[in-house]
């Protein structure tokens, strides 16, 4: 029983990286704009937030260099594609490989450093129940924030008048623009508060999903919170739970060698991103259904003279 408590806690460990990602760039792509830079994005602010955190021992202050440099970067990608009308697409893969090789060169110094030692956190009350308290109550306070957040996003988007602009830009800026809604300023606040979230994915990884730094950890997180953006239908809970999934599915390899199972550890490595692979093969041989849900303008320019 411990053991799979011990499974369940990881896989909501695991899945919040996804999640938090996730959701920053569904903001995006709500708002028709698609960053294939999220891997990028990661990775920066990945060795951002671990020698912040390596210099002043502080996680939240971690938190807020990776969520800086996240939306520094988005801004960047926000300029070049909503102001100068670059490819979206090779934009974001630029974006990723500039990413890749900055956090290579900054990080040289940081590969042997040590956090200091790991805060415990503990709900009291709750952690001590058999089961359920290791499971579920004794976790970084950012993996509640992620599902209030979650939660919260959803009433922003379908609740609120700012989320019907939002979306509405999404499905026909032209539209927007017509009504007068500054188009181009909105799609720039909506891609740096996903690169911002983006940012906090990374600084996440480094600083209390695996505290070191690594050349290349976020290890193609960043390609499937992208992924899980069309799996749940740009839909926030359903992200939150598609991050989960593809969370357990990364904990289950680890869980799967401990228990001895005769399996090459190179085929239990590849789980999560042939889950991916598969999940994105089934939902692409329903195109009516994608394009039912995909924002009409996803990747589309916009031209406001035109």
């Amino acid at each position: 029983m411990e053991a799979y408590a011990l499974l369940i806690a990881a896989t909501l460990n695991a899945g919040t990286v996804l999640a938090i990602a996730g959701l920053g760039l569904l903001i995006n792509e709500r708002a028709g704009i698609v960053n294939l830079g999220a891997e990028g994005m990661m990775l920066v602010a990945a060795i951002a937030g671990f020698a912040t955190a390596v210099h002043t021992g502080s996680d939240w202050l971690a938190f807020g260099a990776g969520m800086a440099s996240g939306a520094l970067l988005a801004a960047a990608f926000g300029v070049l594609v909503i102001w100068l009308n670059t490819n979206q697409y090779a934009t974001g893969l630029a974006l990723s490989l500039f990413g890749a090789g900055f956090s290579a060169f900054a990080g040289i110094t940081y590969t042997q450093r040590k956090l200091s030692e790991r805060p415990k956190f503990d709900i009291p009350g709750l952690a001590d129940i058999p089961f359920i308290g290791p499971a579920l109550f004794k976790h970084h306070p950012l993996v509640y924030l992620t599902v209030f957040g979650t939660f919260a996003l959803a009433w922003f988007l379908y609740r609120s008048r700012g989320g019907l602009v939002l979306r509405a830009i999404g499905e026909s800026p032209e539209s927007a623009h017509a009504l007068g809604y500054p188009v181009r300023r909105i799609r720039l606040l909506a891609v740096v508060i996903g690169g911002a979230l983006c940012g906090l994915a990374g600084a996440y990884i480094s600083v209390v999903y695996t505290p070191l730094w690594v050349e290349g950890m976020v290890a193609g997180k960043g390609w499937i919170a992208l992924a899980l953006t069309t799996f749940a239908t740009w839909r926030p809970a359903r992200v939150l739970l598609g991050a989960y999934l593809f969370g357990g599915v990364t904990m289950l390899q680890f869980y799967l060698q401990g228990e001895g199972v005769q399996i090459p550890s190179q085929w239990l490595s590849m789980l999560p991103y042939l889950a991916t692979v598969v999940v994105l093969v089934l939902i692409s041989r329903n195109a009516t259904w994608i394009r039912v849900n995909m924002p009409a303008s996803l990747g589309k320019p916009f031209y406001p003279g035109s």
